[in-house]
């Protein structure tokens, strides 16, 4: 079933980035004065821009419901894992007495190859 969403959220998401570019923008009428004015009787007299305008529309909704229904199945698997976290063993506690901590005053010899400057 996520597949299937998955499927739809990728499809809506090229098609909109198709109808945006497909789109003309608020100044290309002025071209229309010219003699490009005949590409647009295929959509009617207004041009293609309320039928693209509509599409975008329609397949930005399909985007937005697929966003949530993935977001929806994400938060099930979270809740699923969250719980096998809890059978692990916890680590223990170290106590004060095995840890030897350096008095103050006193030299820590280097126990490393690197050189020490003095």
């Amino acid at each position: 079933m996520e597949a299937l969403i998955l499927v739809f959220h990728v499809l809506a998401a090229i098609a909109i980035i198709a109808l945006v570019l497909l789109q003309q923008g608020k100044g290309a009428d002025a071209g229309a004065s010219f003699g490009g004015g005949a590409s647009q009787t295929v959509f009617g007299s207004q041009g293609g821009g309320s039928f693209f305008g509509k599409l975008t529309g329609v397949f930005a909704l399909v985007f937005f419901i697929t966003s949530f229904g993935l977001a929806f199945y994400a938060s099930e698997q979270a809740k699923s894992v969250s719980g096998a976290l809890d059978s692990l063993p916890s680590a223990s506690q170290v106590s004060e007495d095995t840890v030897e901590l350096p008095a103050l005053g006193e030299e820590k010899k280097a126990s490393s190859d690197l050189p020490v400057t003095e």
